[in-house]
């Protein structure tokens, strides 16, 4: 066989053949207006970009960060500075200032590259960022953006980079993009994904049993670009030749809307707190789904009222998606068997929602007790999750030792049950799962149902420090459109999925806070919630 090497840009050339004139639409900051082109226009367009970047000196292992959304221009740059041999570092704009100056001076990239709505925010940091030579605004010239720091546009620069280009050799195993984790427990790591991960993730997350993308899709990454590479969309979809929709910036239920029906979507993904506005936007418009059918949900648990009401007022399947940075970022993925489906569409749809998904090629998957020995796969057996494969971390960026054991396998901090069909279930985070008096209350199946109650936007539960019990659950709800709902009524839909010593002392009501990925961000509950139970009575048993 051949030594063909696994480099990112072979999956723009194949589709610039294959599909060329499948289309590639994004709606450009600011405005609703929309950036139409192929796949050959976009491989083009790279190869000027890649240019670009060569005439300004950046040449293999330099770095090159991103400030952006999911726009056609960083697209672009997915393509052109892996396939120079560089790295792109694909900045989070949402991270609070400290952390992220220090993932850029951490990257220590040469270029930053920023959409014109985040020029604010770029002159506020650009003094703490001694690596950074060039500053380019991904915009037209004339934006009037960036003088204070000297940014140049970049339509201008690309007009002027010739279009012919012969790409460099790639060694599969070089780094092509730097991803940091969100720092929710310190600074945030990053983790260096290889040519080689990348496309392997690409093939892998392609499969009928994951993604199932063909060139009859339309595609719509409502995962950020800057996250996880927008969860490896921007290379399935050309792999697949799937049309490809990119929403910009703005991400709420009115635009989104308009997207999925002016364009034809038929699958998107995006983290829960998306879909939640999607839906309150289509209950309060009477509006409907038109051609989507699937949509991907990862991030954190999907609540089953979430994926029940997709599916019965709209013919929407919610597949689970499980993963993280680590992962690059695919783990599991919920999508049926036939012997899951023999089981009837009930009993199927009860396997899907509650599940975060199933094994998939490429990754290894095993549970540990505390005692260090695997758990059978019985579906009820809980134990520290630990994955390992070809799109799996192996060491953090720029750190001294492996953060895998001497056998390749992570700890993914989750704890987990695996079915003997081989689906997986997280119940918890390691640090966020709740011990009360000597026993363990899954934060997230108390999330999942009280999702569910009336009037509920989110919910959270953490554990807080009680004199009795070591902990007890909180959950802290944040009302849809400011109307408190009626915590009785919570407090008995729980109740009748759990035992009274599971559920909650206090229901607390108020904005639930996020992180910069769209999480909850439980470290800054604990911290505000922390000595609620302190002059706490009995409660519990």
């Amino acid at each position: 066989m051949q030594p063909a090497q696994l480099a990112i840009g072979t999956i723009l050339t194949y589709a610039a053949a294959a599909h060329a004139t499948r289309e590639v639409v994004s709606r450009e900051i600011g405005s609703d207006r929309l950036w139409r082109y192929d796949y050959a226009a976009l491989a083009r367009r790279v190869a000027q970009a890649a240019n670009m970047f060569t005439l300004a000196g950046i040449g293999s292992g330099d770095r090159i960060s991103s400030l952006a959304w999911n726009t056609h221009r960083h697209l672009e740059l997915f393509y052109a500075v892996p396939g120079l041999g560089a790295v792109l570092h694909t900045a989070n704009p949402r991270l609070p200032d400290d952390q992220l100056i220090f993932t850029l001076n951490h990257a220590e990239s040469r270029i930053l590259a920023f959409e014109p709505n985040l020029a604010a925010l770029v002159e506020r940091i650009a003094p703490s960022l001694p690596h950074i030579e060039k500053y380019i605004v991904l915009s037209d010239e004339g934006v009037g953006v960036g003088e204070g720091f000297g940014a140049l546009a970049y339509e201008p620069l690309l007009a002027v980079a010739p279009v012919s280009i012969t790409w460099p050799e790639i060694d599969e195993n070089s780094g092509a993009f730097l991803c940091y984790t969100s720092g929710t427990t310190g600074d945030p790591k990053g983790v260096l994904y290889s040519h080689r991960a990348v496309v392997l993730h690409a093939m892998g997350a392609g499969l009928a049993s994951a993604f199932g993308l063909t060139s009859f899709d339309c595609v719509m990454p409502c995962s950020s670009l800057y996250h996880a590479t927008a969860w490896g969309l921007p290379f399935v979809a050309p792999l697949c030749g799937a049309k490809l929709v990119l929403p910009g910036d703005r991400m709420d239920g009115p635009s989104l809307q308009a997207l999925i029906r002016g364009e034809a979507v038929s699958f998107t993904g995006g983290v829960p707190t998306i879909w939640t506005m999607y839906l309150a936007h289509l209950e309060a418009t009477g509006g409907d789904t038109g051609t989507l059918k699937r949509i991907m949900i990862g991030g954190s648990a999907v609540p089953r009222a979430m994926a029940e009401s997709f599916k019965a007022d709209h013919d929407v399947d919610v597949l689970q998606l499980w993963g993280m940075t680590e992962t690059c970022p695919l783990g599991v993925i919920a999508t049926p068997t036939p012997a899951v489906a023999d089981l009837g569409e009930a009993a199927m749809q009860d396997i899907l929602w509650t599940r975060q998904g199933r094994l998939q090629f490429g990754v290894e998957m095993r549970i540990l007790g505390e005692d260090g020995r695997p758990c059978p796969h019985d579906g009820a057996t809980a134990g520290a999750l630990q994955v390992r494969g070809p799109w799996v971390v192996q060491r953090y960026f720029r750190q001294p030792a492996d953060c895998t054991d001497v056998d390749g396998w992570f700890d993914t901090g989750d704890v987990a049950t695996l079915d003997a069909q081989g689906f997986m279930r997280i119940t918890d985070r390691t640090k966020d799962v709740i011990k009360s008096g000597g026993e363990w209350i899954s934060s997230i199946d108390l999330e999942n149902v009280a999702a569910g109650c009336s009037g509920v936007k989110i919910a959270a539960v953490v554990g807080i420090p009680h004199p009795k019990w070591e902990e007890r659950p909180l959950l802290i709800v944040e009302p849809h459109d400011g109307i408190l709902p009626d915590e009785k009524e919570i407090l008995s839909t729980l109740s009748a999925e759990f035992a009274r010593w599971q559920l909650p002392d206090r229901v607390l009501f108020g904005a639930v806070p996020l992180t910069a990925t769209g999480k909850i961000d439980k470290k800054q509950l604990r911290e505000r919630y922390g000595s609620v139970y302190a002059a706490s009575g009995n409660r519990a048993r």
